[in-house]
C-alpha cells in the first residue's frame, strides 16, 4: 500500500546544488517545502583524504564511479554504448561532496552560439539576465577568487583568491613567456571561515570530500540554513514516478524508503532537481494516458542532447618540489586562452584548461606503468618516488555540443536496488570534439615544457571524468524544441519545474555548478512571484 502523506506547497526531488538552493529560497518565502534525497547526510569524518590509504579508498568505496563504489544510495548505469562512464553521487549535497569546487560562470557567448558562431541555438535568456543570481551565489557560499579576468565581465569577489604556491607561481611565469591568458582559480572554498565553513587547509583532497568541512559542497553551503528557514529534507528517498492529475498538473512523487515502503508526497509545485541523467530517467519514468512518451516529453527531446564534458590532461613532472600535493585541488589556475571558436583550429569552440595538484604517491607511479616491471619495483621505486610532491597536471575541460543522439534512455533489463528500470546512456565523442581534445592536449604540453617539466605524460580521455550531466531537458522559447521555458518551467505541465544541469541549451566548457545554482535561485524566485497561480 502508498502511504499517502501531508500536501506540501513545494516538492523537490534532488538535494544536490540546485534542490539546495531552491529549497533555501522557497522556505525562506514561508513556502512549505519537503524535499527528497535518496542519499543520505555524509560526516567529513567518513572521508578518506586524512587517512593515510587516501589513494586505495578513491580506487573503492570512494571512486566516483557509482558502477564501481556501488553504495546504496547509488543507481547503475548501462555504459556499454558511451565513450564516456558518467560520475555523480547520491547523498545531501549531491555530486558537490566530490566536486573541485572550480567556479566559473559561462561567458556570455555561451548562451548565443547561434548567433555568433552560427551552430547550436541561442539560449532564451542572457549572460546580463543570469548575472546578478551568480554574484548573490558568491556571496552566500563565501567564493573566492580574485576580480578583473579581462576574459569576462566586472566582477568580484568577497574572499581572496587562494595562494598559487609553488607549482602555480612557476606556471605562471610559464605562461607569461607563452603570451598565454591564466588567472588565479577561482573556488567555491572560502579562504577564510565563512558561516559555518571552516579555513581551507590546502590539502588538497577536495576530490573526496573535503575532511575539514571548508570546501562549499551544498551539504554545508546551502542545506543547514535551508532547514533553518524550515524546509524538510528527507533522507532514502528514492522517487519512482512524478504523478499528475485529471488535468494533466503534477501532482506529487510516489517514493521508496530504505525498508521498502511506498509513499506518496502530494505538492501543488513540483521541482526536479536530480542531475542531468536523473531527472531525464524520471520523466521517463513518469508515464501515463497524458504523457505516453513521458512527463513533459512532447517535444520527444528529454533525455536527448546529453552533454558530459570530455576531458584531456596533461600531466608534468618536474625535478624541482612543486608542491605538488597542496591544494585546494580545486584549481590553482585557470585558461581560457583558447576557449573562443578560432576558424583556424578546423573546430567550433574550445576548452578551459585548469592547473591542479597531484597529490599521492600512487598517482605519480601510475604514470610509469608503461615501464617494464623492474623499473618501476623494488630498488626502482625510489627513484620514482623522488617525484611524489613534483606533479602538476593541467587538465582541459572540453566544449560538448548538443547532439540528439547522445541520450538518456531507461534500459529495458537493468534495475536499481527498488527494481526501478536504470538509465541507459548513449555518447559518443564527435569529431569536433576530438580535435578540440588533440588541440588542447598539444597546448597543455606546451605549457608543461615551457615551466620546464622533466617528463610530461599524455592522458587523451579521461573515462571516468568529470560529473557534468548536461543538456536532457534543455529550456528554450519553442515547445516544439526545448522542454522547459525561460524560467525552467515545463511547457506541457505549469506546475513542474527543472533546475539543474539538464536544462543547458549548451554546454560552455566551465564548470557548470555555478551556473546551475544561479538558474535555480532565479527560477525559485519566479516561482516566489507567480505563486498565486498554484497555490491561491
Amino acid at each position: 500500500m502508498t502511504k499517502t502523506l501531508e500536501d506540501v506547497d513545494v516538492l523537490i526531488i534532488g538535494a544536490g546544488p540546485s534542490g539546495s538552493v531552491a529549497a533555501h529560497t522557497l522556505a525562506m518565502a514561508g513556502m512549505s517545502v519537503v524535499c527528497l534525497e535518496q542519499g543520505d547526510w555524509m560526516s567529513p569524518n567518513d572521508y578518506p583524504g586524512n587517512r593515510p590509504e587516501y589513494e586505495l579508498l578513491q580506487q573503492t568505496q570512494w571512486n566516483p564511479n557509482p558502477n564501481t563504489r556501488q553504495r546504496p544510495a547509488d543507481y547503475p548505469l548501462n555504459v556499454s554504448e558511451s565513450d564516456l562512464s558518467p560520475i555523480m553521487f547520491g547523498a545531501v549535497g549531491g555530486s558537490s561532496i566530490l566536486f573541485g569546487a572550480h567556479w566559473l560562470r559561462l561567458k556570455p557567448s555561451d548562451f548565443r552560439l547561434r548567433t555568433q558562431d552560427g551552430i547550436c541555438d541561442d539560449w532564451p535568456i542572457s549572460y546580463e539576465e543570469l548575472e546578478p543570481f551568480y554574484s548573490r551565489i558568491d556571496a552566500f557560499l563565501g567564493v573566492a577568487g580574485l576580480g578583473g579576468d579581462p576574459a569576462y565581465p566586472p566582477q568580484d569577489y568577497e574572499m581572496p583568491p587562494h595562494p598559487l604556491g609553488k607549482g602555480g607561481v612557476r606556471m605562471a611565469q610559464a605562461m607569461n613567456g607563452l603570451g598565454w591568458h591564466w588567472w588565479p582559480g577561482t573556488q567555491a572554498i572560502p579562504t577564510f571561515k565563512h558561516k559555518n565553513l571552516a579555513q581551507c587547509v590546502r590539502w588538497g583532497v577536495c576530490e573526496s570530500g573535503c575532511p575539514a568541512g571548508a570546501k562549499a559542497s551544498f551539504d554545508l553551503g546551502y542545506w543547514p540554513h535551508a532547514v533553518v528557514a524550515g524546509a524538510r529534507l528527507v533522507t532514502g528517498a528514492r522517487v519512482r514516478e512524478v504523478t499528475v492529475n485529471a488535468k494533466g498538473n503534477a501532482e506529487g512523487a510516489i517514493w521508496i524508503d530504505r525498508n521498502g515502503a511506498e509513499h506518496l508526497q502530494k505538492a501543488r509545485i513540483v521541482i526536479l532537481a536530480a542531475n542531468g541523467i536523473g531527472t531525464a530517467r524520471l520523466l521517463q519514468l513518469s508515464k501515463s494516458a497524458a504523457f505516453p512518451d513521458g512527463l513533459a516529453n512532447g517535444s520527444g527531446l528529454v533525455g536527448k542532447n546529453l552533454m558530459l564534458h570530455p576531458n584531456t590532461e596533461a600531466v608534468g613532472l618536474y625535478d624541482d618540489d612543486v608542491e605538488g600535493w597542496r591544494g585546494p585541488a580545486g584549481q590553482l589556475m585557470y585558461s581560457l586562452q583558447f576557449y573562443e571558436t578560432d576558424a583556424a583550429r578546423g573546430f567550433y569552440r574550445g576548452a578551459k584548461m585548469n592547473l591542479m595538484p597531484r597529490p599521492g604517491v600512487l598517482s605519480v607511479l601510475r604514470e610509469f606503468d608503461d615501464l617494464p616491471f623492474e623499473e618501476r619495483w623494488g630498488q626502482a621505486i625510489h627513484h620514482l618516488d623522488r617525484y611524489a610532491g613534483h606533479a602538476l597536471s593541467w587538465a582541459a575541460n572540453i566544449e560538448d555540443l548538443p547532439e540528439e543522439s547522445n541520450c538518456i534512455s531507461l534500459d529495458p533489463d537493468l534495475k536499481d536496488s527498488d527494481g526501478i528500470p536504470a538509465p541507459k546512456v548513449n555518447y559518443r565523442i564527435s569529431e569536433n570534439s576530438w580535435k578540440s581534445i588533440d588541440y588542447m592536449l598539444d597546448r597543455m604540453v606546451e605549457m608543461h615544457q615551457a615551466a620546464g617539466a622533466k617528463h610530461i605524460f599524455r592522458h587523451r580521455l579521461w573515462t571516468e571524468q568529470p560529473g557534468h550531466l548536461l543538456g536532457t531537458a534543455r529550456c528554450g522559447n519553442d515547445p516544439r524544441q526545448s522542454v522547459v521555458d525561460r524560467w525552467g518551467r515545463a511547457h506541457e505541465v505549469p506546475n513542474l519545474f527543472i533546475v539543474d544541469g539538464s536544462v543547458m541549451v549548451t554546454s560552455g566548457a566551465v564548470n557548470p555548478t555555478a551556473t546551475i545554482a544561479a538558474w535555480a535561485l532565479r527560477t525559485a524566485e519566479h516561482i516566489i512571484e507567480t505563486k498565486r497561480d498554484f497555490i491561491g
